[in-house]
Formats: C-alpha cells, structure tokens, sequence
C-alpha cells in the first residue's frame, strides 16, 4: 500500500461520511420516536376525561378500564420518550462527537503524509539537479578534453594554445569531480530517506490510519448496540404497560355494569295496578223481573270517582293519571309536621301540596302522561332540589341521603381529629411555655368543637331524613305481599315515593334513628393498650428531647410511628424497648405502612 495514499485517502473519507449517514438515521430514529410518543400522548389527553364532579365520574367497569388502559397507554408513550432520549444522548450525540474527532485525526495523518512525500520529492528534485549538473559538467570535460588533444596534434598550435587548452582541461576534469562527489552525496541521501519514507514514514502513516478506521468500525458496532440497547431497557416497562392493559380488560365486568344501571335508575315507585273491568251493558240489557234492581236514571248513571274501586282512572300513576283524593285541607300543620307516639313533633319535607294541587287542576279530556312529564310538572311547582332530596324517587333519595351522611361523618373526623391535635398542642404549650401561648389556641379550638356540634346536628338531621326513607320502603315491600283487595284501595293518599296512607295526619313517621357518634372521652383511655405501629422513620438530624413528652433521638436511628403529625408539627414515635414520645416531623424521615390509616 505504500503507493495508495490516494486511495486510502478516499477510503478513509468514505468512512467518515458512512459514519455521519449512520448519525443521520439515528436522528430521524429520534424525531419518529418523539413525534410518535408527542401523538400517543395527544391521543390519551383528547380520550382522557376531563375533572368532572364526584357524580359524574365513571363507575362502570368498561369505562374505567378504558381510563386505565389510557393510562398505561400513557406510560407506553413516556417510554418511547425515554428511548428517544437515550438514543440521542447514546448513540446520536456519541456520534457527532467522533465524528468531529475522526475528521481532526484523519486531517492531521494525512497532512503528515503529504509532508512526508513532499520531502522525498525535494530530495529527489536536488538529487535530479546534482546529477544533470554532474552530465553536464562531464560533457563539458570531454569536450576540453579533444580541444587540448587537437591542439597539442596540431603542429601549427602554438604552445601558449596548447598549455590553455591544457589548463582548461584541468579545470574541468576538476569541476566534473566535485559535481560527481555531489551527486554521489545527493544519491546516497536521496536513497536513505526514501528508503526511510517507504519502510519507515508511511507505514507508520498508514499503520495510524488503520487504527482510526478501525475505531470508527468498532465505535458504528457500538452504537448499533446501544441503538437496540435503548429499546431493550424499556421492554420490561413496556411489557408492564401492556399487561396492565390486559389486566384492564379482564376487569370489564357485565353483571356488575348492569347492577350499577339498576341502582343507578331504580326509582323505587310501586308499579300500576291491574284494569278493572267496566261494565257499559247496563242500559242495553233490562230484566223486567221484579227481583231485579232497576237501572238508575241517566243522573245516576255517573260514577262517583270518589268511592268507586279500581277505575282506570286512579290506577295509571306513576305511568298513568293520578286519580283526586280527598285531600285534607291545607293547613301548616298538618302539612309541615307530624306526630310520634310519644308526642313530639318534627319537621317534616313532603309534598302532598303538590298532589293536591295537582289533583285539582288536572281537567280536560283523560290522557296517560308519562313519567317525565309528570316528574317535569313536578319540579316546575315543587322549585329547586330540596335538602332532604324529597323531589327525588325514594331509591335515589335513600342514595343521596346516605352519601351525604357518609361526606359529614368524614368531615366530622377531621374536625374531631382536628381538635384533638388542638388539646395536645395546648397541654404541650402549657408544660413548655416557650414554645407557645395556650391561649392563642382557644379561638380556634372553640370554632372547631362548634363545627362539630353543627355536623352532629347536620347528621341527626340527614339520619332522620334517611330513617324516614326506609321505613316507606320497608312499608311498601310489605304491602306489595298484602291482598288484592287492599291493593285495589285508591281512597288513601299517595306520597311521591308511592307510600299510601288514609289520611295525611294517620301517617305516623317514627323518631329518627340515633346513630352512635364518636365518644370524646375515649382519650382517657387510649393509653391502657399500646398504639399499634403504622410505619417507620429514619431520623435526619439529631434531637435532644429534654421537655416532657418528647423523645431524643440520635441521626440515623429508626423508630416506630404509632402517630401522625396532626398539624402541629410534631410526631409520635416509639423505640425498640417500647419508650414513645413526640419527635418533631421535620426531623424525620417517615414512612408510612399501606391501608394502616384505614385499619
């Protein structure tokens, strides 16, 4: 190869521009990668729900499957960011970093080469002049030479001719030696660095320029590694991703999907009764027998809507038209209060004003109105959705009360946990006054325990409402075993949740269930049993704990967390040995055990 430098020249270039094109595809790898984890993630977030109220949040389990499917669709897409990334900081980056480099140190071999074989070519140029001028000089003797031999021939030269032919011989036969022992110098060295630029120079050249390529050829192996690598590493995520996703779907369930639409719609409203049969053949067939009853007069053949049993009529409600009851007259007690059997009285939310109301300005050719319109003349007399939810059907009614009394019980526990993180801060600042005055915390203690009495009575309030609700659903699944005779009845009074009664003042609504509310005095004994555990902490800083109540504790050490910082900035801790006390929460790291609130 020593007659190559040419073509190692275009070699070596034709590796650098394969490395560059192999940098290239890597890059648009990247965009690809990115532009397809920017259009997964447009994807999830135009599928995604937005924050929607409690109410509306899906509960079906196909939509909640679909949403975690999203989810992890979502994480699918920051993987492909993360290959992106690792591919650019890798493999791309990598490349256009030694690519710059490969194009120094091939610039800089190749100089050295090229300086190298100009200075062959300089030895050779003066070998080349010192050889022409040593023929030329040469030639120059020779023809000295035959002058002086043709003078000193010639009998008519005289012999001052003949000594300066003599003479110039000499001077040539001199000048042709020096110029011969300079070309022998300038051949001597001219072979030496040639020799030196073939067997020495350029192999080494060449040697320095088959080790870069090499390393270009195991660098491009090490970036087609790191280029699967990058997809390998997330592979296990991936693969998490799309079992969640398979997990998702088998959590699809159908039955209870339809147990959700069921309680979701179920309204609770007894279900019309049965048609009775009329009988128009009076007029048309008389006996003229005197043992039978004659029929009446055309005045009274009318049907007295009042006292007649099962007509048409009063039997289509809820689907049908509600017949008129004898409705009490309206007066503030009997239509906003009720008795118990002990005498008390209560406020109660019905809307019988609204049946009678209703019953008496219903006119007009008879019609079967349907539910909705009846449920739509309803809300247009009864106003907005009333607190204790009576504009709803009993079923959906019992729901939202229930609800409602789970979200005050919750906000009950925190103001209770509240006030007791108050009492404990207080009793800490009264056994060390400087760290703060007792008093300040009385304003809000005493907002809180008058939180807790309002949410005591609000409870008491949605449990009477509640108790009310059941004990007409309990009424009506009674009455549904009852006798025919019974269930033809229409001369009672009719409540929206389909409970009827004969008057409104006969309906006797029991006093509300008492519910058990936390006892307050349960501190006083919540030392007799050690607390259990509900996670560790690492301390981070060393504490001495020199006042009461507190525990030292040393960097590093662990302990036991039986007790959750309640607001004042202070956690309750346990050693080994079983010694407990409050530690200050910015001094731990804690970390808390799953579901160990909950239980």
């Amino acid at each position: 190869l020593q007659d190559q430098f040419d073509n190692l020249d275009k070699h070596t270039q034709w590796g650098i521009d394969f490395l560059e094109k192999y940098a290239k595809f890597v890059k648009e790898r990247i965009e690809i990668e990115q532009n397809y984890a920017k259009q997964l993630r447009n994807l999830v977030k135009k599928y995604c729900p937005k924050r929607s109220p409690k109410d509306e949040e899906p509960r079906f389990t196909s939509c909640i499957a679909f949403f975690n499917i999203l989810n992890e669709l979502n994480d699918y897409a920051g993987q492909r960011e993360v290959v992106a990334e690792e591919m650019g900081h890798r493999v791309y980056g990598e490349l256009m970093r030694y690519s710059h480099d490969l194009k120094t140190e091939r610039k800089m071999h190749l100089q050295e080469g090229r300086k190298a074989q100009q200075y062959l070519d300089m030895c050779w140029k003066q070998m080349d002049n010192s050889k022409k001028k040593f023929e030329r000089e040469c030639r120059e003797a020779e023809k000295a030479q035959q002058s002086y031999e043709r003078l000193d021939n010639d009998t008519n030269a005289t012999k001052a001719d003949v000594e300066k032919a003599k003479q110039q011989l000499n001077l040539r036969t001199h000048m042709a030696d020096e110029n011969k022992n300079e070309y022998a110098a300038q051949l001597q060295n001219f072979n030496g660095e040639q020799h030196k630029h073939y067997y020495i120079v350029i192999p080494q050249i060449y040697k320095q320029l088959q080790e870069m390529d090499e390393r270009r050829t195991i660098k491009l192996s090490e970036c087609y590694k790191g280029f699967a690598d990058s997809e390998r590493k997330v592979i296990p995520i991936i693969s998490k991703c799309l079992e969640g996703m398979i997990l998702a779907a088998k959590s699809v369930d159908e039955h209870r999907d339809s147990q959700l639409v069921i309680d979701c719609f179920k309204s609770g409203f007894e279900p019309p009764g049965d048609f009775p049969f009329e009988d128009y053949s009076q007029n048309i067939y008389r006996t003229i027998s005197d043992g039978t009853i004659s029929t009446p007069k055309q005045e009274g053949m009318r049907i007295d809507t009042k006292t007649t049993v099962g007509k048409a009529k009063g039997k289509l409600w809820l689907f049908g038209k509600k017949p008129k009851p004898q409705s009490p007259p309206l007066t503030p007690t009997s239509l906003y209060t009720s008795s118990t059997p002990n005498g008390s009285q209560y406020p109660i939310f019905s809307i019988e004003p609204v049946h009678y109301c209703m019953s008496d300005i219903k006119t007009g050719k008879p019609r079967i109105p349907s539910f909705r319109s009846l449920k739509r003349g309803y809300f247009c007399l009864q106003g907005p959705a009333l607190e204790d939810f009576s504009h709803l059907p009993p079923e959906q009614r019992r729901k939202k009360l229930q609800q409602r009394i789970d979200e005050l019980n919750r906000e009950l526990q925190k103001e209770t946990d509240q006030k007791d993180a108050l009492i404990k801060m207080k009793d800490v600042y009264e056994k060390n006054p400087q760290m703060g005055d007792p008093s300040s915390l009385q304003p809000k203690l005493t907002e809180t325990m008058s939180n807790m009495d309002r949410l005591r009575m609000e409870i008491h309030k949605n449990e009477a409402w509640l108790s009310e609700v059941e004990g007409k659903v309990a009424a009506r699944g009674d009455r549904r075993h009852s006798s025919d005779i019974n269930h033809l009845v229409t001369q009672g009074r009719e409540s929206p949740e389909g409970s009827y009664t004969d008057d409104a003042n006969q309906e006797v609504r029991g006093p509300p269930q008492q519910h058990a509310h936390p006892n307050e005095f349960d501190d006083e004994f919540e030392d007799d049993d050690p607390l259990p555990a509900i996670g560790h902490c690492k301390a981070i800083y060393p504490f001495d704990g020199h006042n009461e109540g507190t525990l030292a504790m040393k960097e590093g050490e662990i302990l036991y967390i039986i007790e959750e910082d309640k607001g004042d900035g202070w956690t309750r801790a346990r050693r080994h040995n079983g010694e407990e006390g409050y530690v200050p929460t910015s001094y731990i790291d804690v970390t808390l055990e799953k579901n160990s609130k909950g239980a």
